[in-house]
């Protein structure tokens, strides 16, 4: 089998569980919203962000393509996309200056809009390619990590174009964040570790949504969860779901498996490594590689025994401990496993394409800084979602809707 077929047929495979998009692809295709709309995309290239290309170049996008981890980026599927005619310039396992280099490659596109998943192209935009500035008109991000980096930068009035916050809309963290970062979290950890989680101390670094899921998915298999948190309300939460709750410094002692979801860095520092039992797995399901101190650990380590298992590295520890690094620490649902179901990433992907053409109409009135997904956007993707599955809900009657609307109606 070619390699471009290979990849075409996990296109095809992922397209049967994205019936949304699939069907925004052919209205777009119809509506040609994007026509002369040139975009620079930074996302992970997989069977599902396929999909989304092809919904964004039926409505008439050119679009060059980067990875945004290049251990998650599928050969097979990269070389099906340059058959669709998209410009791709992504490998699998590529070092971190080819990696940079491909977002180079993608830039020297001159984008009108940009795509990015986790702020590193925009973030190259505004130190490195800054000629390219004053033709991007606006841009959207999917990741909580890029979110952050983002409000940063409109902070200090660095962020030179409006980008929409894809990632805060209802619908992607309920369904991706919560339910396809908890099941897919976990599905990489077996695949690298054929473990069993039943009767396990499974440590959550996090407890926002993603952290919410990984917990919510470790408990359901049967292990004993512990949480830590930095924000007050969010360990309340967790206490009142029935997590534990302790600080990193507690829980190292604790743990059998610890995964990060934080968005943050050092997360899990030498302290935290010392302190570890024997046997202890470290997997980290955050954007960026730096949750985990995998320099500290290799600091550490007297031995590091490379591919015990795929996706695992077993570091010797100076008394003779072993610690389990899956996936290098970096995303271990999509370099261990195969990411988010397609089923999930329907929803993602369908919000994004529609803020794109939305940005595309807009990008001219609106200032720099980020932006909420319209509203109506949200409901239109859940109602598209419900709809392809069969599933009706209620309307309000009329009045119903009065009494929403009145402040005269008493008890």
């Amino acid at each position: 089998m070619d390699v471009w077929e290979s990849g075409e047929r996990q296109i095809s495979w992922a397209a049967r569980s994205m019936p949304v998009l699939t069907a925004i692809g052919e209205r777009f295709g119809l509506e040609r919203p994007l026509d002369g709309v040139k975009i620079a995309a930074c996302l992970h290239v997989t069977a599902e962000t396929a999909v989304l290309m092809g919904a964004l170049k039926a409505g008439g996008a050119e679009i060059a393509l980067a990875a945004s981890n290049p251990l998650s980026t599928r050969d097979d599927v990269a070389e099906a996309l340059r058959t669709y005619g998209i410009a791709v310039h992504a490998r699998a396992g590529v070092d971190r200056p080819t990696y940079y280099r491909h977002i180079h490659q993608a830039l020297d596109f001159g984008p009108d809009l940009v795509l990015d998943d986790g702020c590193d192209l925009v973030n190259i935009l505004h130190t490195e390619r800054t000629d390219l500035l004053d033709g991007v008109g606006g841009g959207c991000e999917e990741t909580t990590t890029g979110i952050i980096r983002l409000r940063q930068m409109t902070a200090e009035h660095a962020l030179k174009f409006p980008v929409v916050a894809v990632n805060d809309t209802r619908t992607k963290r309920m369904f991706d964040n919560r339910y396809g970062t908890g099941q897919s979290t976990l599905d990489g950890i077996m695949r690298a570790t054929n473990i069993m989680l039943a009767g396990r101390t499974v440590v959550v670094a996090g407890f926002g949504f993603c952290g919410r899921g990984v917990a919510e998915r470790a408990k359901g298999f049967g292990a004993r969860v512990i949480v830590t948190e930095i924000d007050a309300v969010k360990a309340l939460d967790a206490t009142l779901q029935g997590y534990e709750v302790r600080p990193m410094a507690q829980a190292a002692l604790l743990g059998d498996l610890f995964i990060t979801v934080t968005g943050n860095r050092d997360v899990i520092r030498a302290e935290h490594l010392a302190a570890m039992k024997d046997g202890a797995i470290l997997a980290n399901a955050g954007h960026f590689d730096v949750e985990i101190d995998v320099r500290a650990l290799d600091e550490l380590a007297v031995e590091v025994i490379r591919g015990v298992r795929p996706n695992t590295d077993e570091y010797v520890m100076p008394d003779g401990r072993r610690l389990l690094l899956l996936a290098e620490g970096r995303l271990v649902n999509l370099t261990a496993a195969e990411g988010h179901p397609a089923a999930v990433m329907d929803m993602s992907f369908s919000a994004q394409a529609l803020a794109v053409a939305w940005l595309a109409g807009e990008r001219a009135r609106l200032e720099p800084g980020v932006y909420d997904v319209p509203p109506e956007i949200d409901h239109e993707v859940a109602r598209l979602k419900l709809a392809a599955t069969g599933i009706g809900i209620d309307e309000l009657t009329a009045e119903q809707e009065d009494y929403l609307h009145s402040w005269r109606v008493g008890s």
